[in-house]
């Protein structure tokens, strides 16, 4: 450290002795405050402090906008600004899906800086309720993400046609090993340079600690190579009969790579749609058995007999279950697979990974029992497994308190964790409530969790973003440690070289990029890309209702771009109403396919409710063919479709992909809007409902609120008349009427109306 440089940062909007003065971080953000740019900075290092400089500097010309991919790192976020900042706490608004559209709205106006997910955004410029105008620096925390379809993307292009005066500043910890991948990054944040510095930089190391390497392997037992041995000579059958067909033609089946398996599953998609042929229906089924054993092994492999156990058992529920997969239905029959399915369901033993993870663990806590560790590993079963192990030592013995911590997802018997418990979990583990966080990917990104002294890799993983995202949260404090456990003899040892390998590419790459030319390399991408455009200009302004489920696709964005007026609405029915008769329910193949065999998004249903709220519903169906996915029967997917039409009397139209549709609709929505304008009507026709239904429709209409809230206040208060006379703390006892439904509620029904 230099003794002549001063140990914090002073500024007038900035409260005293809160940020340390760092060379790396001032001359980064002096550069970022210039022009457009990615800083590429290792976990721990202070991305938000950078930015926080960035934002001193902005904020007397505008808006900051600070955008960030999960809820848990938009509060962590904006809970610092607020703490650094001399600001009125009310400047800095943190915007959820749980502000109602118009009171974000109204809150955009008055604040100062606004941190938020990226889809609340995206959503309030698709409705027009916003602008970025005059927002003078926009950030993208884990900009990485800024790729194809993501928030981000679209975020980032409106912003370059809106602003006054654009200043992007994107922040990530590993963009990527691929030159083109960095690239395409780049070209969608309009990012015009890029500053990286790693730990090994000069300015930098004086601020790094240690991080001590090691790689532990464990030997694979005889039982389970034996295992793996037979399910090997089942996969290579599987492959044997796929080069019978044609269609692969090496030798070895285990040397084909999953990549390839799905490359080739795609061509002969692909040669599906062009003709239909029985040898390319057998050779999707042998492949789709393929994927099941590859991962049987890999599990068997690498992660332990726990995670297989379960996977084998959701393998046989789905065998037997009446909408099972073919292949899941044909592995049950073979003979060789159930033997080893019984061997392993019988197996009393476990991967010796287990039994070196807890030797570690009570090493490290024995040594140091004031240390936090973090056990990452890919598969939640994993994690399960590990953490029942873990629970059932005696912790007063070995000093281990752990916790597993994982995504919100839920299957049928895997709960996920809201953002409340995970933040919850993430404070206990800071306090040293618990000192061991056995995690999936999901406490790899953006999360803070400080003090870590150990990480340790359960499997190593091929991604170079994954890897440096899990190293980086050891060492922030001081010297870490990393250990990875490698089974010999398998993937594993392929993955750690591989990873190490894209990391020193990633590194290298980043290196290059400072110091070329990115807008003229942006240029030349931008003449060899020519994305598909709705070319429609000149006409007047359609308006067209769009449900909030849609956003995700490129469908609304096209729209957008063509001058549509959307209104963003949780429709009861359908995904487009573009007139007082006319709604459109969207599915992509997979989408139409997937209606067909789960029972949860009956297909025939929600054509029905369509067909019976409006008199002219419409399906459209977006892709290049119905058949050959899904294992599901072409004849099963006629009939369906054939029922839609006869039926139900419901038109179906076929797109290409999502700029076809949104042209579709688009001309659609003129034909009925133009040039005698007919009403729009997001909650369809109600000439014959019901009593029931009109109450219903009433309540929905009346705060935009869905269809179960609006039961559940019919309920309680029996009437209609109760229902607008109830004070604000009546409506909060009604289930899924919280304190904000509530507050906007009264206010739609008390606030004057103006002209």
């Amino acid at each position: 450290m230099h003794e002549h440089r001063q140990k914090f940062i002073s500024h007038p909007l900035l409260k005293e002795e809160q940020i340390e003065w760092r060379e790396y971080q001032i001359a980064i953000a002096e550069a970022a405050k210039k022009e457009s740019t990615m800083v590429v900075l290792p976990t721990g290092l202070g991305k938000t402090t950078i930015a926080l400089l960035v934002i001193l500097e902005r904020l007397p010309a505008g808006k900051i906008l600070f955008l960030a991919p999960t809820r848990p790192l938009v509060e962590q976020h904006s809970a610092f600004l607020k703490s650094v900042l001399k600001l009125d706490p009310s400047l800095i608004q943190t915007f959820t899906g749980m502000i109602p559209p118009d009171r974000r709205k109204m809150l955009w106006g008055d604040a100062k800086i606004i941190v938020c997910t990226p889809q609340i955004i995206e959503n309030d410029l698709l409705s027009n309720r916003i602008t970025l105008t005059d927002v003078s620096l926009l950030i993208f925390d884990e900009c990485h993400r800024a790729v194809g379809n993501y928030s981000y993307v679209f975020i980032a292009e409106k912003y370059g046609e809106q602003a006054k005066q654009p200043l992007v500043l994107g922040m990530t910890a590993s963009p990527g090993s691929e030159k083109e991948k960095i690239m395409e990054i780049c070209a969608s944040l309009g990012v015009k340079r890029v500053e990286s510095r790693t730990e090994y930089d000069p300015d930098v190391a004086p601020y790094v600690f240690r991080k001590d390497f090691e790689w532990r392997a464990v030997e694979v037992p005889a039982e389970l190579k034996e295992q793996r041995r037979m399910l090997e000579d089942i996969l290579e059958y599987r492959i044997a009969e796929l080069q019978k067909l044609g269609f692969i033609r090496r030798k070895q089946g285990r040397g084909i790579t999953k990549t390839e398996i799905l490359e080739l599953r795609r061509a002969i998609e692909v040669q599906l749609a062009k003709q239909k042929h029985a040898d390319l229906y057998k050779a999707l089924s042998l492949l789709a058995e393929v994927l099941k054993i590859r991962h049987a092994i890999d599990l068997i492999e690498t992660e332990g007999v726990f995670a297989l156990k379960r996977y084998l058992e959701r393998l046989r529920n789905e065998a037997l279950s009446k909408n099972g997969s073919k292949a899941s239905k044909r592995l049950l029959k073979d003979d060789r697979f159930v033997k080893v399915l019984n061997q392993i369901s019988s197996y009393k033993g476990e991967h010796p990974k287990l039994a070196a993870l807890i030797q570690i663990l009570k090493e490290e806590i024995r040594a140091n029992p004031n240390q936090r560790i973090i056990v990452f590993t890919n598969y939640r079963d994993t994690a399960e497994m590990i953490i029942n192990a873990l629970q059932n030592l005696h912790s007063a013995d070995t000093g281990i308190r752990a916790v597993k911590f994982v995504g919100q997802a839920s299957k049928m018997d895997d709960r996920g964790l809201k953002q409340k418990e995970q933040v919850e979990i993430v404070n206990k583990f800071k306090e040293g409530f618990y000192n061991v966080m056995v995690a999936t990917s999901v406490a790899e990104e953006g999360l803070d969790i400080p003090a870590t002294d150990v990480v340790l890799f359960y499997e190593p993983i091929p991604s170079a973003i994954r890897s440096i995202q899990r190293k980086g949260r050891t060492a922030r404090k001081k010297i870490g440690k990393v250990i990875v456990l490698i089974a010999k003899g398998t993937k594993d040892e392929a993955y750690y070289w591989l990873s190490r390998s894209k990391e020193r590419e990633m590194r290298r790459r980043i290196s290059e990029m400072r110091m070329m030319d990115l807008e003229g390399e942006e240029k030349e991408n931008t003449n060899t890309r020519q994305p598909q455009q709705l070319a429609l200009t000149d006409v007047p302004k359609l308006t067209i209702f769009v449900d909030t489920r849609e956003t995700r696709s490129g469908v609304v964005r096209f729209l957008e771009k063509a001058g549509v007026n959307l209104k963003l609405k949780n429709l009861e029915v359908g995904d487009y109403v573009v007139s007082d008769r006319i709604c459109i329910e969207r599915k992509t193949t997979s989408d139409f396919l997937d209606s067909l065999v789960n029972k949860r998004r009956n297909l025939l249903e929600q054509i029905n409710r369509l067909n019976s709220e409006y008199d002219k519903p419409l399906l459209i169906i977006e892709g290049e063919s119905l058949y050959g996915h899904r294992n599901v029967h072409p004849n099963v997917v006629r009939a369906v479709m054939a029922s839609i039409a006869i039926d139900y009397s419901v038109p179906i139209l076929r797109t290409r992909d999502e700029a076809d549709t949104a042209s579709l609709i688009y001309i659609i929505a003129k034909r009925e809007q133009m040039p005698n304008t007919r009403a729009i009507n997001p909650h369809g026709k109600k000439p014959t409902a019901s009593l029931k239904e009109q109450q219903e429709y009433f309540i929905s209409a009346l705060s935009n609120i869905g269809i179960i809230t609006t039961r559940n206040l019919l309920r309680r208060f029996k009437t209609i008349e109760r229902v607008v006379t109830a004070t604000k703390d009546e409506l909060m006892e009604v289930e899924h009427v919280g304190e904000k439904t509530a507050e906007h509620i009264r206010e739609v029904l008390t606030t004057e109306y103006r002209e």
